[in-house]
C-alpha cells in the first residue's frame, strides 16, 4: 500500500475488470439504485447485467458482506444498512476495512463508491486510511512500479449530480492530509524525531508559503516553555515548539490547533513495562493530526486567522531527566510539582495552550493529543473523547464526527469537582491526579484548561485520540477530517462548508450564539 497514488476522479473510465481490477462498494440500498449503465463500461465483458443482479440478491450485510463478480478481478461489497446515532452515516470505520478486505490486487485499481453526497467527504477519508504510507518492508523496496487507485463517486439520493472538480480536489487535500498524519504516526522514532518532525513542519510551511516560528532547546528554557522543556531535555534530539501562522486579510478571529508531539514515550523515570511502552510511536498522533489538517485546510481556502502549535518532544531516559519531585515552572507562570514522569503530554500542552493565549491572541484553542490510556475505556477505540468549556462546542463536535467519520464523544466537564485531584502541598499543581478512579481523561483535559484559567473567555476544546489515533498496527490518520470537519464554515471550500456542524446557511445550535461575535460561527 505505501507506493499507492490515490486520484479521486470524477469519472474512472472504461475499462476490462482483467487489466483493471474494480470494487463497488456501498450500502444496499444505494447498490440497488444503480442503473447497470451506470457500471456496464467497468465490467464488461467479464460481469453481464445477470451477474450484477444476482451477486446483489445474494448480499446479506450483517454488518457487511461481499461477494466476488469475476473471480478475484471485480468484486462488489455492502456497508451497513443502518448505523446507530453514535456512528457516522458513512459507516466508514466499515468502508476503510472493506477495502483493505476486498479490494483485488493489481498495479492499476478501480473504487467505485456508491453514496449520498453527504457521506462523500467522510467517505474519501474513510479510502485514505486504506492506503497508509509507510512501510520498511524488504518486499517493497524492491518493487519499483507505482500503483494506482482511481475512486469514482456515484451519486444517489437527493442532489446527485456530478461530483465537482473543486469537490475532488477537496478530496484529494484531505486525503494527503490523513496519509501525511498516519505516515508519521507510524514513522518509528529512529527516523521520526524531533529533528526530522521539524522537517516535516518546514516542508508544509514550504508548500504554503508559511515560514514557521521555532524555539528549540535552551531557548525554551529561556523563554519560560518550563513543561516542553522539562519533558524533553534528557532526549538526544531537543524539543521544540514549533508554529505555522495563516493570517489572511480581513479575519474576524483567532484559532489555534495545539498538537502533542510526543515523539517516543517511555515515560521518563516513571518508565513504562515492555508491554505498554511498544507502540509509544504513536504519542504524536495529535500534532500529526494538526500539521495534516493544517496543509489541507490552507490549500483549500481558510478565512480566518489559523495558529498550528506544535509541542515537540521525546520523554526520554538519561541524566538529565525530569525526576518525580522536581517542580517546573510553566509558561503560564504555574508551577508544577511532578509526581508522574509518565503524564507528559498535559506539560507540553499547557504550554502550547498558554503560548496561543497569551502571544497569539486565539479567541478559540482546540488541543488535540493521544493523552491518556483511560480515554479508550471511557469512549472506546474508536470515538475519541471531547472535553470543552462550552456546551455548544461539545454539540458541534459529535455532529462533526458524525459528519467526517471521525468520531467523538463527550468527557464530563466538572473543574469544581475534579480539579482537586491535583492539589499540591508545595506547588501549584501536581501533574498527575491522586485518585486514578476518578474521571482520569476528564482531570487530564483539566490540567491543560488551568493554565489559560477556567475563566477564560474564549473557546477552549480538548481532544484526546489515544485509542483511536491506531488500528490494530497502523495509524489511521484521525483528526485530519475532525478539523477540516469542524472549522469547515471558515473555509472557502463548499464541501467543507457543507461538513460543518452548522449549515452553509449559518445557522447556529444556540439561539445565543449569535449575540456574542467570538460564537458567532462554530466556524
Amino acid at each position: 500500500m505505501a507506493n499507492v497514488q490515490l486520484e479521486f476522479q470524477a469519472s474512472a473510465g472504461e475499462a476490462d475488470p482483467q487489466s483493471r481490477p474494480v470494487l463497488v462498494l456501498g450500502q444496499l440500498q444505494n447498490l440497488h439504485r444503480l442503473h447497470w449503465s451506470q457500471l456496464q463500461g467497468k465490467l464488461q465483458p467479464r460481469v453481464t447485467e445477470e451477474t450484477w443482479q444476482a451477486a446483489l440478491s445474494t448480499l446479506n450485510p450483517n454488518p457487511t458482506d461481499s461477494c466476488p463478480l469475476y473471480l478475484n478481478y471485480a468484486t462488489v461489497a455492502a456497508l451497513p444498512s443502518r448505523v446507530s446515532r453514535h456512528n457516522s452515516p458513512s459507516a466508514a470505520q466499515f468502508l476503510t476495512r472493506l477495502i483493505r478486505n476486498c479490494l483485488p490486487g493489481g498495479v492499476n485499481r478501480c473504487i467505485l463508491m456508491v453514496c449520498e453526497r453527504s457521506e462523500v467527504f467522510a467517505s474519501a477519508c474513510a479510502i485514505a486510511r486504506a492506503f497508509p504510507l509507510f512501510t520498511h518492508r524488504s518486499s517493497a523496496s524492491r518493487r519499483t512500479e507505482k500503483k494506482t487507485v482511481t475512486v469514482e463517486f456515484f451519486l444517489v439520493g437527493q442532489n446527485n449530480g456530478p461530483v465537482e472538480v473543486e469537490t475532488l480536489k477537496c478530496l484529494g487535500s484531505a486525503a494527503e492530509g490523513v496519509r501525511l498524519a498516519a505516515r508519521i504516526v507510524d514513522t518509528p522514532c529512529n527516523e521520526m524525531n524531533t529533528d526530522i518532525f521539524l522537517e516535516e513542519i518546514r516542508k508544509v510551511g514550504k508548500d504554503l508559503g508559511i515560514v514557521p516560528t521555532i524555539f528549540r532547546d535552551a531557548e525554551l528554557k529561556e523563554k519560560g516553555f518550563g513543561g516542553i522543556y522539562g519533558v524533553g531535555k534528557a532526549a538526544v534530539h531537543p524539543p521544540a515548539l514549533a508554529v505555522l501562522s495563516h493570517t489572511p486579510e480581513g479575519a474576524t478571529q483567532t484559532i489555534a490547533w495545539v498538537g502533542k508531539g510526543i515523539v517516543y514515550d517511555t515515560g521518563g523515570l516513571s518508565i513504562k513495562g515492555k508491554t505498554t511502552m511498544p507502540g509509544m510511536k504513536r504519542d504524536c498522533g495529535g500534532a500529526a493530526a494538526v500539521l495534516g489538517a493544517f496543509k489541507a485546510t490552507v490549500k483549500q481556502g481558510f478565512k480566518d486567522n489559523l495558529h498550528a502549535v506544535f509541542c515537540l518532544a521525546e520523554n526520554s531516559v538519561g541524566p538529565n531527566a525530569t525526576r518525580p519531585d522536581d517542580i517546573h515552572i510553566l509558561y503560564s507562570g504555574k508551577t508544577v510539582e511532578i509526581n508522574n514522569t509518565d503524564a507528559e503530554g498535559r506539560l507540553v500542552l499547557a504550554d502550547g495552550v498558554a503560548y496561543a493565549s497569551k502571544d497569539l491572541g486565539a479567541d478559540i484553542i482546540l488541543d488535540m493529543a493521544t493523552l491518556t490510556g483511560a480515554q479508550g475505556i471511557a469512549t472506546g477505540k474508536y470515538h475519541a473523547a471531547v472535553l470543552t468549556n462550552n456546551e455548544e462546542w461539545e454539540r458541534a463536535c459529535v455532529k462533526a464526527g458524525r459528519n467526517c467519520g471521525d468520531l467523538v464523544h463527550p468527557l464530563v466537564y466538572c473543574p469544581e469537582l475534579h480539579f482537586s485531584e491535583f492539589t499540591s502541598a508545595v506547588a501549584d499543581m501536581k501533574n498527575s491526579v491522586a485518585d486514578r478512579d476518578n474521571s482520569p481523561s476528564s482531570c487530564a483535559g483539566l490540567f491543560i484548561a488551568s493554565h489559560i484559567g477556567f475563566d477564560w473567555p474564549g473557546i477552549w476544546v480538548h481532544i484526546d485520540i489515544a485509542a483511536p489515533v491506531h488500528a490494530g498496527e497502523r495509524a489511521t490518520g484521525y483528526g485530519v477530517a475532525l478539523l477540516l470537519s469542524l472549522f469547515g464554515q471558515a473555509s472557502e471550500d463548499p464541501l467543507l462548508n457543507m461538513v460543518s456542524p452548522l449549515d452553509c446557511n449559518g445557522d447556529s445550535l444556540d439561539d445565543d450564539v449569535e449575540r456574542d461575535p467570538k460564537r458567532r460561527r462554530l466556524v
